[in-house]
């Protein structure tokens, strides 16, 4: 079956693999591959809204342990002829080409469109955007500076990636304490777009609360696929015109 025949677009985010315990860990990575069975029989592309390993820096030499089961399933899904798309969320810090070189995975930052079967989705992970959040603002410029990657990666592996975990901590306390504002903050950087140009959806991750929204006007909709750290297992899913929200 080739990619043409295929019409389900598949989105995912938040998952912070190499968050939580050894076994939730485990349960984790056996329902991505189950997710990732269902997309390779119907999906012909997975969108990755961010945050999908809970940190992640690259080298030019090495590739951190930790997560090569979650690499090896995203190499089967390209092989099998599904596109994916990985958008980087504030935990991701810098895809550099690895993924776009090496596994055949188209990496993005920041705010995106797309434009499929007539419809029109604007996606991205969800940080930064819109008034305040400036603590993620001023991180992303920190972390993907020319400057300071190249200083990491003059550091020992070990002592780079300890600090990548210990940012990682850093943002999670962040978003914890503006949790509410996190919510509006995103629905509002929805509603503006909704004013300011056509779309039908508007996707994204982050806050972690899962829902769909009708946006002011009636003709877009406000998309959050919230995380897989909670107990939930859910995805999103564009066919046949319709964009639901599911759960495993």
């Amino acid at each position: 079956m080739n990619r043409g025949e295929k019409q389900a677009i598949f989105f995912i985010s938040d998952l912070h693999i190499g968050l939580q315990d050894e076994k939730s860990e485990l349960l984790k990575m056996e329902n991505l591959e189950r997710l990732f069975a269902i997309i390779k029989a119907e999906g012909r592309s997975l969108y990755m809204l961010g945050d999908i390993m809970d940190y992640w820096m690259e080298f030019r030499h090495l590739i951190p342990k930790g997560f090569t089961r979650l690499i090896c399933l995203l190499t089967d899904l390209v092989r099998h002829n599904v596109e994916v798309v990985y958008v980087a969320g504030n935990h991701d810090f810098y895809l550099g080409r690895y993924f776009d070189d090496e596994l055949g995975i188209k990496t993005l930052y920041g705010v995106n469109e797309l434009l499929y079967n007539g419809r029109k989705f604007i996606f991205a992970h969800g940080d930064g955007l819109g008034k305040g959040d400036y603590g993620c603002k001023f991180f992303a410029r920190m972390v993907r500076n020319r400057f300071n990657l190249a200083l990491l990666s003059g550091f020992h592996p070990d002592l780079a990636i300890g600090l990548m975990k210990m940012l990682s901590q850093l943002s999670r306390k962040h978003k914890q304490v503006d949790r509410v504002f996190e919510i509006n903050r995103l629905l509002s950087v929805a509603e503006s777009l909704s004013v300011e140009k056509d779309f039908d959806y508007f996707v994204c991750g982050h806050n972690h609360v899962k829902g769909i929204s009708e946006l002011s006007g009636g003709k877009s909709r406000y998309v959050n696929l919230g995380t897989w750290i909670d107990g939930t297992l859910p995805y999103g899913v564009f066919d046949h015109g319709v964009f639901q929200l599911r759960e495993l």
